[in-house]
Order: C-alpha cells, then sequence, then structure tokens
C-alpha cells in the first residue's frame, strides 16, 4: 500500500471502472478523495463506502471546473494528487465513417478535458500549504502506440495526452513547482463494461479468449492493478518520476510473438 495519509485526491470520471477502483484504492491508502463524473447514483453508493466527496461536473466544462475548484479549496485546503481518468470512444469510427460531431465530442472529453483537469490542478497545488507540490496522473492507454482503425479519435487524443503530459512536467520542472505529471497506458482491463461486453456475445467464452489473447501473459489487467500504479505515482515514493508513461498491458505493446 501507499502512504498518502494527509493527501487530498482529486480523480475525473470516478463513477466506474478505472476511476471508481482509483478512488477506493485511494482512500485505502489515507487519501481524502474528491471525484468527478455525471452518475449520482452510482457516485452516492462509493461515496457510502468509502467516505469519499462527488461533485457532478463535465470535465470539458470550464464553468464546472471553476465551481470544482472553488469546493475543494474550501472544503479541503489543498490538492496533492490529480487523477485525469475520464474518456470516452462513443461514436468513435474509422477515419471515413468518423462524423465531426462524434471528433469534436472525443477531442472535447478525452483531450480538452484532461486539459482543464491538469490546468485546475495545478492552480490548486500551487496554493498548497506549505507550499507548491503535487502529482497529476493522466490515464491514455495502449493505443497511444497502437492506434486503432476503427476509433480513430481515441486512438489520436489518447496520444496527444501523453505529449501533454511530458510538456507539463517539463514546464512544472521548469518553474520549480515540485508539481510532477506522469501518464498510465493501461491495455485491456477487464471493468464492468468488458465484463458485459463479453456476457452478451453471442459465445460470451470464445470472447473471453479473445480479450485474454490480446496479451502475451494470457489475461486482461485486474482493476486493483492499474489502482496500484496510479497509487504509486501519486506517492512520495515515485518523487523523481517526472514526465514517464508507464504501459499497463501485459506486454500487449511490447513487441510481435513471431511465427
Amino acid at each position: 500500500m501507499a502512504n498518502l495519509t494527509g493527501k487530498v485526491a482529486l480523480i475525473t470520471g470516478g463513477t466506474s471502472g478505472i476511476g471508481r477502483a482509483c478512488v477506493e484504492r485511494l482512500v485505502a491508502d489515507g487519501a481524502r478523495v474528491v471525484f468527478t463524473g455525471s452518475n449520482a447514483e452510482k457516485a452516492q453508493s462509493l461515496c457510502d463506502a468509502t467516505g469519499a466527496t462527488f461533485i457532478r461536473a463535465a470535465v470539458q466544462s470550464p464553468e464546472d471546473w471553476a465551481a470544482v475548484e472553488q469546493q475543494v479549496a474550501r472544503d479541503f485546503g489543498r490538492l496533492d494528487i490529480a487523477f485525469a481518468n475520464a474518456g470516452t470512444e462513443r461514436g468513435d469510427a474509422n477515419v471515413e465513417a468518423l462524423s465531426l460531431d462524434a471528433w469534436n465530442e472525443i477531442v472535447a472529453i478525452n483531450q480538452t478535458g484532461v486539459l482543464l483537469t491538469i490546468q485546475s490542478a495545478i492552480r490548486l497545488m500551487k496554493g498548497n500549504p506549505g507550499g507548491s507540490g503535487g502529482s497529476i496522473v493522466v490515464n491514455s492507454s495502449m493505443n497511444a502506440n497502437r492506434a486503432l482503425s476503427n476509433y480513430l479519435s481515441y486512438s489520436v487524443t489518447k496520444a496527444a495526452v501523453v505529449a501533454m503530459v511530458k510538456s507539463v512536467a517539463i514546464h512544472c520542472g521548469l518553474e520549480r513547482l515540485n508539481i510532477r505529471c506522469n501518464a498510465i497506458l493501461p491495455g485491456v482491463v477487464e471493468t464492468d463494461l468488458i465484463s458485459n461486453i463479453i456476457a452478451k456475445c453471442p459465445d460470451p467464452d470464445a470472447a473471453r479468449a479473445a480479450y485474454n489473447g490480446m496479451s502475451p501473459m494470457g489475461r486482461m489487467a485486474r482493476l486493483e492493478e492499474v489502482a496500484g500504479l496510479v497509487a504509486y505515482l501519486a506517492s512520495d515514493e515515485a518523487a523523481f518520476i517526472n514526465g514517464a508513461d508507464y504501459a499497463i498491458d501485459g506486454a500487449t505493446t511490447a513487441g510481435m510473438t513471431g511465427v
């Protein structure tokens, strides 16, 4: 377990999947956690289970971010950890089939939303009692390095935020802000979404085998494994890790298996 005692964390897209697992993990590690999302019902069950605080907000909305910043500053007085997790692939397609509306929505959430998360996090972290400092983690994807032909917008935005992370890390370092920024690049993770897709397939066993077979390790990642990496990067043990991008994909993107 990471020692996050006394730290305040902000997680976007915290009501399900990786975000929800990270809320649970960071609370277990001692942090006070604030999370955002749109599903109030799922949020309430997580608040009841963990004691975390939910703020309904859309990551692509500057107005919502102004309200989030105000509430975090008022209720917690500091921010030490930010996990820019919210993302979407809704409406994505290949380059010929992709609509401009779908492109704009995915860019707004996956790319602009990450930018606004980072900007708000930096403003809050610079005002921490005792001086500027904190850790920002961005959820990218293995598809930042291995693009999908039928998910153009998702692949592009996930690659773009890795470059954003590196630019932010350099800036914060040069400004001596003591704020780190790193990215994680998960492979296929067995979320409820994936499990539901598998269950609805005509042959669930074959579908599960296909997902498991994407990794040379022969399985999908578990949510707690991804949350563990986020917790480590958020902790003081990772104090000199900055501007890095960590694949957590069971060697899916490491290379070719050969014939």
